[in-house]
Order: C-alpha cells, then sequence, then structure tokens
C-alpha cells in the first residue's frame, strides 16, 4: 500500500465509506450532512504520504468512526499545500479520541 488511491480504496472495502471534511457549518459528514463534534467521532488509524517527486502528494488520510457506527475517512494535505483554514481542522483533530489512547 503505497499510494493514497491504493489505502482509500481498502478502506472503502473494509465499511470506510463516509467522506469527512470541514465545512462552514463544522466538522462534516458530506454524504449525510451530520456536523460532528470530536466528542462523537474518533480516529481509528492514519496514514502519512510523503510525495517524492510531487510535493502535492503531501497528505495525511485518516480513518474514522462516528459514535453512531459511521465509518469514514478524512484526507487533508499537510504542509504548503494545507487547506483554506488548516487550523480550524487542526483543533478540531486534537479534540478526537484516538482508539487506544485517551486525549
Amino acid at each position: 500500500m503505497s499510494t493514497l488511491s491504493q489505502v482509500i480504496e481498502i478502506l472503502s472495502k473494509k465499511g470506510f465509506k463516509e467522506d469527512f471534511g470541514m465545512t462552514k457549518d463544522g466538522f462534516t459528514a458530506r454524504n449525510s450532512g451530520e456536523v460532528l463534534i470530536p466528542e462523537n467521532i474518533k480516529i481509528i488509524k492514519t496514514y502519512r504520504f510523503e510525495g517524492e517527486s510531487n510535493p502535492d502528494d503531501m497528505s495525511i488520510l485518516y480513518a474514522m468512526e462516528t459514535n453512531s457506527g459511521v465509518k469514514g475517512i478524512l484526507v487533508d494535505a499537510y504542509g504548503t499545500y494545507a487547506g483554506n483554514e488548516p487550523e480550524k481542522l487542526s483543533e478540531f483533530l486534537k479534540k478526537v479520541k484516538i482508539r487506544g489512547k485517551e486525549n
């Protein structure tokens, strides 16, 4: 598993189908439109991708699950290519529980 698309495909087969991300309303499950708070979601696993020849490939993929059992992913660029409001997402993720770890 060396590429982002390969990991996304594998996670999708394991039921991680929702697309999570920041919107103007907050951290949202984009398919359902549900707005989530950090206490209602946990990070199952993270994957970091560093582009060897293309800086656009620098990203982190989060496999996440809500308290209600919805599984999905969040793909976030880092470094120079971070999203429009990286500090907003960063603050949210700092509050999210990581499976097997207490925050």
